[in-house]
C-alpha cells in the first residue's frame, strides 16, 4: 500500500529511512518490534494524530514457541496504560494468536465482557508483558500485520457527526468502513472482524463517535496509510470551513488582550481552586489557546458544551460536560469573597447535575460517586480552566477538552455534532475495569496536590527544600533574583522533572511587583499556593563599628522586610482558596544566640523570628500555619559562604575559612556537618501532614548548639 498523497499539510510525516534501516536485526521478531515501537512513536509525537496516552498500535510476528520450539503467530501490542508517544518494549504485551482466537468458544455475550479481560492473560507470550489492554481484541481480531488505531481529531470530527456514515463512505469511495459506536472489548473487536469480512479490500475503519483504525502488511505502509486517511480527514474539514465562514455560529464576544487575560486569569484561579477543592486537593492548569478561544466567545457555546464529548478517551479526562461561568471578562474579581459567593451557586448547580447524572445511570454494581466537582472551567472572553489530582492530569485534560473543540468544530461544519449518550457516557466513566485501574495506582505522596513557592530556591538550601518537596509530589515556583541562577536552576529542574512539576520566576523579596509576578505564575501554572517558604536570604559580619547603615538597611529590607512581603501576598491567595496553608521561615541559630561581629544579621534574624510569631498567631484562624526552621553553619551551595561573610565569620574566631566546616561541626552536641538536606527534610517535616496541628514552632538543624535551645 503506498502513499497517495506525497506531501501533508494537516498532519507530520517524520519517517526517517535511515533510522529505520538501522533497526534491521538478524531475528526477524526483534526488527518488526523495534518498528511498532518506532512507528508508534512517531505517530505520538504529533498530537494532531492522537491524544496523549490515547490510541494503541500492534503488530504481528511468526516467533518461536518457548513450549513447542513451533513458528506460532505472535501479537505485540500496547499493553494497558502506556502512551504511544513514549512507548518502550517493556510497555508492550505479547499474545499467542491462537488462544486469543481461542477466546471467542467461551465468549458469553456482552453482559460478561468484562470477564474476558482476565482471560486474556491466558494468551500471554512474553512473561515481561505489561497487562493487554481492553483493545487487545479490536487488533487482534483483524488479518493484517501492523495495526494502528489513533483518535485523530479531524477523523473523530467526522465519526461524531449526525451524517458520519454517509460522509465516510462518500469521502473515501468505500475503501473505509464503518462500525457504530460501541463501547471497546471483545464484542466490537469481532464487531471490526464481521467488518472486514464484508467490505474486503478495504483500508480502514471508521468507529463512530470514537476514532480510527488503519493497517498495512509493513510498519512503513501502516504509517503511510495512517497519514493519508487522516490527511483526507483534515483537508475536507478545512475545506468544509472555508465553505461554511464563521464557526460556531460566529463569535459574540471578544476577548481581553493577552495580558489581561492572563491577569484575571491569575486573580480567579485561586477562587476557583478553593471551590474544585471541596472534596479533593486539586491542582490547575490554564490556557488562553486560540481555539478555546473561538469556541467560548462563540454563539453556539451555550449549545455544545452540556453536550459533553464523544471520544471516550476525551470524555474520561474532562468529564460529563464543562462549567461555563457566567462571568463577564472584565468582571472584577480582586474581591474574593464576593466573587466566591457569586460563583458558588454555579458550582452547587453542578454538583447537583452530576449527582443526579450518577443516581439516573448507575447499575447495582456501580462504583462509588466520584469528585463531584467540574473538571473542565470555561470564562468566556478569558481562557479554560482545568482541576485535578496534579498538574499533568490537569494539563492533560485541558489539551483533550480541545481535543473536544476540534470535533465539535470540524462536526458541526460538515453536519451536527453529535455526543456520547449520557448512559454511554456513564458506562464508560464508572466502568469496572476503569475502577479497578484506578485502585491499583500507586499511593499518592505526602505533598500530591500542594503548590509551594520557595524563595531563594536557585540555589543552596532554598533549592534542597524545592527539590524535596518536588520528590514528595509537590508543584514549586523556584525564583531568585539572579535570572542566571534561576536559569540554570530551571533548565536542572526541567531535566529531572520534566514539564509539569515546576515553573520559574525571578524574584527580589525586597520588590513588590517581582512578588506579585511569582504568585500571579503559581495562579497561572498550578492554580495557586499551599506552602511559602521564605528561604531568601543574605548575610554581612562585622565588628560594629565597621558596619554601615546600608549594611543594616539591605540586611532588615531583605530579612526582615522581605519575609513580610512575600508571606503578605502568599497569605492572600491562600486566603482566596480557603484551604489553610503553611508558611514557613528559615530563621538561623543566630535569631537566639548572641555572637561577635554580628550586630545587624543576628538582630535581623531575632526580628524574623518574632515576626513568624506573630504571623503563627494572626493566621490560625485562617487554618495557615506558621512555623521556623533554624538552620546553622550550613555552607554547601551557599551564595552567603561565597563572600565576605565566611572570612568575616573565620576572622571573628581566630581561624582561617578552610578550617570553617569542622570548626562549626566540632561546637556541635552531634559533631555533625549540617547540609541544605537536612533543613529541606525539617522543612517536609511541617508540611507533610504528621504536624498540621502544630504552628508556632521552632526546629532547629544545627548540630546541637545549647545555647540555641528555644527552652
Amino acid at each position: 500500500m503506498l502513499s497517495t498523497i506525497k506531501t501533508y499539510r494537516h498532519v507530520s510525516y517524520l519517517w526517517d529511512e535511515e533510522k529505520a534501516a538501522s533497526l534491521a536485526n538478524d531475528n526477524p521478531q526483534e526488527q518488526e518490534v523495534a518498528l511498532l515501537l518506532y512507528r508508534s512513536n512517531l505517530l505520538g509525537a504529533d498530537l494532531r494524530l492522537t491524544n496523549y496516552g490515547g490510541g494503541n498500535t500492534s503488530c504481528k510476528t511468526t516467533s518461536r514457541d518457548p513450549l513447542t520450539g513451533k513458528s506460532t503467530e505472535v501479537m505485540w501490542i500496547k499493553g494497558s496504560g502506556g502512551d504511544i508517544g513514549t512507548l518502550t518494549r517493556g510497555g508492550l504485551a505479547a499474545l499467542y494468536m491462537n488462544r486469543l482466537h481461542s477466546l471467542k468458544e467461551v465468549y458469553r455475550g456482552l453482559e460478561f465482557e468484562d470477564e474476558m479481560v482476565e482471560l486474556f492473560n491466558y494468551s500471554i507470550f512474553d512473561l515481561a508483558s505489561k497487562a493487554p489492554s481492553i483493545d487487545t481484541p479490536l487488533h487482534g481480531f483483524l488479518p493484517y500485520k501492523h495495526i494502528d488505531h489513533l483518535h485523530p481529531d479531524a477523523a473523530i470530527a467526522i465519526a461524531a457527526a449526525k451524517d458520519g456514515k454517509r460522509i465516510t463512505e462518500e469521502l473515501f469511495n468505500g475503501t473505509i468502513g464503518w462500525v457504530d459506536w460501541q463501547r471497546p472489548g471483545f464484542d466490537l473487536g469481532l464487531k471490526l472482524e464481521q467488518c472486514i469480512t464484508e467490505n474486503p479490500g478495504i483500508r480502514g475503519i471508521m468507529l463512530g463517535s470514537h476514532g480510527l483504525f488503519t493497517w498495512g502488511e509493513t510498519a512503513y505502509e501502516s504509517y503511510v496509510n495512517t497519514l493519508d486517511v487522516i490527511e483526507t480527514c483534515a483537508q475536507f474539514l478545512e475545506d468544509s470551513y472555508t465553505k461554511k465562514g464563521a464557526q460556531f455560529g460566529g463569535s459574540v464576544r471578544e476577548s481581553l488582550p493577552k495580558e489581561d487575560r492572563k491577569t484575571q486569569a491569575a486573580q480567579l484561579a485561586p477562587v476557583l481552586r478553593g471551590l474544585c477543592s471541596s472534596q479533593n486537593r486539586m491542582i490547575g492548569h490554564f490556557t488562553d489557546d486560540d481555539r478555546v478561544l473561538e469556541f467560548i466567545n462563540s454563539a453556539d457555546l451555550a449549545r455544545l458544551a452540556p453536550m459533553g464529548t464523544s471520544c471516550p478517551d476525551h470524555f474520561l479526562r474532562t468529564k460529563i460536560s464543562p462549567l461555563v461561568l457566567d462571568l463577564a471578562s472584565d468582571q472584577d474579581v480582586t474581591d474574593a469573597a464576593a466573587i466566591r459567593e457569586k460563583l458558588t451557586p454555579a458550582f452547587e448547580a453542578y454538583r447537583d447535575m452530576y449527582q443526579a447524572y450518577y443516581d439516573t445511570c448507575k447499575h447495582p454494581n456501580s462504583p462509588a460517586i466520584r469528585d463531584k466537582n467540574p473538571v473542565v472551567i470555561l470564562w468566556p472572553g478569558v481562557g479554560m480552566f482545568t482541576f485535578a489530582k496534579d498538574k499533568q492530569t490537569a494539563r492533560v485534560a485541558a489539551e483533550f477538552y480541545i481535543n473536544a473543540i476540534n470535533v465539535m468544530k470540524g462536526a458541526e461544519a460538515i453536519s451536527g455534532y453529535t455526543s456520547l449518550p449520557r448512559q454511554e457516557a456513564f458506562d464508560i466513566e464508572y466502568w469496572l475495569l476503569e475502577e479497578a485501574k484506578l485502585q491499583r495506582m500507586p499511593k499518592p505522596k505526602p505533598l500530591t496536590g500542594k503548590v509551594a513557592l520557595i524563595t531563594g530556591s536557585a540555589g543552596g538550601i532554598g533549592k534542597a527544600i524545592a527539590k524535596k518537596f518536588a520528590d514528595e509530589g509537590a508543584c514549586v515556583v523556584i525564583n531568585d533574583n539572579d535570572a542566571d541562577r534561576l536559569a540554570s536552576a530551571n533548565s536542572e529542574f526541567g531535566k529531572k522533572y520534566g514539564r509539569d512539576t515546576h515553573a520559574a520566576a525571578q524574584l527580589d523579596v525586597t520588590n513588590t511587583e517581582t512578588i506579585a509576578n511569582a504568585f500571579k505564575t503559581a495562579s497561572l501554572a498550578f492554580g495557586g499556593v499551599d506552602i511559602v517558604v521564605n528561604c531568601a536570604g543574605l548575610s554581612i559580619s562585622k565588628p560594629i563599628e565597621e558596619h554601615t547603615e546600608a549594611d543594616w538597611d539591605l540586611l532588615y529590607d531583605v530579612l526582615v522586610k522581605g519575609q513580610f512581603l512575600v508571606t503578605q501576598q502568599g497569605v492572600a491567595v491562600m486566603r482566596k482558596q480557603e484551604l489553610g496553608g503553611d508558611v514557613l521561615n528559615i530563621v538561623s541559630k543566630n535569631a537566639l544566640v548572641s555572637g561577635p561581629n554580628n550586630a545587624g544579621y543576628g538582630s535581623a534574624k531575632a526580628a524574623q523570628l518574632h515576626l513568624s510569631r506573630l504571623n503563627a498567631a494572626e493566621l490560625g484562624k485562617d487554618h495557615i500555619r506558621v512555623n521556623v526552621v533554624n538552620p546553622d553553619a550550613v555552607i554547601s551551595d551557599s551564595k552567603i559562604w561565597a563572600g565576605a561573610w565566611a572570612e568575616g565569620r573565620a576572622k571573628a574566631y581566630g581561624i582561617t575559612v578552610a578550617e570553617l566546616p569542622a570548626y562549626y561541626a566540632k561546637r556541635t552536641l552531634l559533631n555533625e556537618i549540617i547540609l541544605p538536606e537536612d533543613i529541606a527534610n525539617a522543612c517536609l517535616a511541617f508540611v507533610n501532614g504528621l504536624l498540621s496541628k502544630s504552628t508556632g514552632n521552632v526546629l532547629n538543624v544545627d548540630g546541637g548548639v545549647a545555647m540555641a535551645f528555644v527552652r
